[in-house]
């Protein structure tokens, strides 16, 4: 059992009121959330210091515009904060982040954090069509009775760690009335210190794992139709190349990813720039070659740095223009390659990355 804050209103409102508290009793100095920008209802990631500023905010707007945990890297990558901020992630971004401070690119000094039993986003598509509005109701209903929604993210439909770790409050949205009931969980002692004095019910709450179990099932269900059609479309060399071919080159799925953080990428180096002998190579053996070379090299290669560390929040496939199922590819190989050293990524804080580490005994089911 945890300590739990119950709010008769809205999961969006209940929270806001407790942000409201925190700013106005000088708990923090800063809220860090998604807020509408505009009367058509964009939003958009926020830093709000004024409580009155909070009456647009939308904490669980399913919709991720960036992944939060490239913003709160530039926040802190040239030192912490000097005051005390509370930001509100989903799980796959306070992973992500995690992940980008463990490679120094970020700090978790003076942050709190709150997260939520995530049910997942739309893509960014509906937003550019402000389609999301619509839908929203049917979100909410299919959020109580444990369904998947068919429009959301297809890395969305099929995440199982939806639960969030490291988070000082956690907000319960799966199974849950959230159009009608707000329950945040304390669960830790610096949250329970954040909201000491609170005018609100404080009470010892269960997060209700079986319910959880049984969402977790319906997702790893919708994971296996993903993978096999996955595997169907990459079935060998020209599975991949049918696939990667279509790449234009704009590398904007590295841009969007969080795990990507050089400030110069091996793929826009000279090193990466084919030379006129390249071309007449190429074009001997060949006959012929697409412009851009190398599209299947670099996804590979993004493959190889990234997959270790990939939360599969989906950022990269929603701004492919050419719509390579990257998300679910990266999500795949990301899986695998994790399940090999155990680890998960942005699970804790002091846990290394398996790629700065080296044991003796490490992978000797793979030795010949």
């Amino acid at each position: 059992m945890t300590k739990a804050i119950v709010i008769n209103k809205t999961a969006d409102q209940g929270l806001t009121e407790v942000l409201k508290f925190l700013l106005e009793n000088n708990r923090v100095k800063g809220v860090f959330t998604l807020k509408k920008i505009n009367k058509e209802g964009d939003v958009s990631y926020s830093l709000i210091t004024n409580a009155d500023d909070l009456k647009d905010s939308v904490p669980f707007y399913p919709l991720m515009p960036v992944n939060a945990a490239k913003i709160l890297s530039r926040f802190t990558l040239k030192g912490p904060s000097n005051v005390p901020i509370v930001a509100v992630l989903k799980p796959c971004e306070l992973r992500a982040f995690i992940e980008l401070v463990k490679r120094e690119q970020g700090s978790l000094e003076n942050l709190f954090f709150i997260s939520s039993t995530c049910a997942g986003v739309f893509p960014l598509e509906m937003a550019k069509e402000r389609s999301i509005g619509k839908n929203l109701s049917k979100y909410f209903e299919k959020i109580k009775k444990l369904e998947i929604l068919d429009d959301l993210r297809p890395v969305c439909r099929s995440c199982e760690e939806f639960v969030p770790y490291n988070a000082d409050m956690t907000v319960k949205l799966i199974g849950e009335n959230i159009d009608k009931k707000s329950i945040i969980f304390l669960n830790t002692k610096k949250a329970e210190k954040l909201v000491e004095g609170i005018k609100l019910d404080v009470s010892e709450k269960d997060l209700d794992k079986k319910t959880l179990d049984n969402f977790k099932s319906k997702r790893a269900e919708e994971k296996k139709k993903i993978f096999a059609d996955i595997d169907n479309k990459t079935n060998g060399i020209d599975g991949l190349i049918d696939l990667f071919g279509r790449c234009i080159g704009c590398h904007a799925c590295r841009e969007a990813c969080p795990i990507c953080y050089c400030k110069l990428c091996e793929f826009d180096s000279s090193d990466c720039e084919y030379k006129p002998s390249n071309y007449e190579i190429e074009l001997r053996k060949r006959g012929g070659l697409r412009v851009p070379p190398g599209t299947v090299y670099y996804h590979l290669g993004r493959l190889d740095h990234v997959s270790i560390s990939c939360v599969g929040c989906g950022a990269c496939e929603d701004v492919c223009p050419v719509d390579i199922p990257l998300s679910a590819i990266f999500k795949k190989i990301g899986e695998s390659v994790q399940k090999v050293f155990d680890y998960i990524p942005g699970r804790a804080p002091k846990e290394d990355l398996p790629i700065t580490t080296f044991e003796k005994e490490e992978l000797k089911e793979f030795e010949e």
